[in-house]
């Protein structure tokens, strides 16, 4: 079954190469949904996939790319509507 979270990244996560960083993750796992910047500084994700995929990437997310300094995640489990074909960078 599929799943859907919106995910909050806080930290010094913007200016370097973090939304690539999970593009390149999402891409290569499968997971679908999107990545953008918000202007308070933080990182929002909806990533949709099976539950045991998506829980490994938001343990790749809390680590993130060099010179990233990811402080906190934070999650929100919606209800999958299946409505992402792709994972995009918005």
């Amino acid at each position: 079954m599929k799943e859907l979270i919106k995910v909050t990244v806080k930290g010094f996560v913007q200016g370097v190469g973090y939304r690539y960083f999970c593009y390149k993750k999402a891409k290569s796992c499968g997971i679908k949904g999107y990545v953008k910047n918000l202007f308070n500084g933080d990182v929002e994700l909806e990533i949709e996939g099976d539950k045991g995929i998506l829980n490994d990437y938001i343990k790749e997310l809390k680590i993130g790319p060099v010179g990233s300094v990811v402080n906190s995640v934070y999650t929100e489990r919606l209800i999958s509507t299946e409505k992402y074909k792709d994972f995009n960078i918005i």
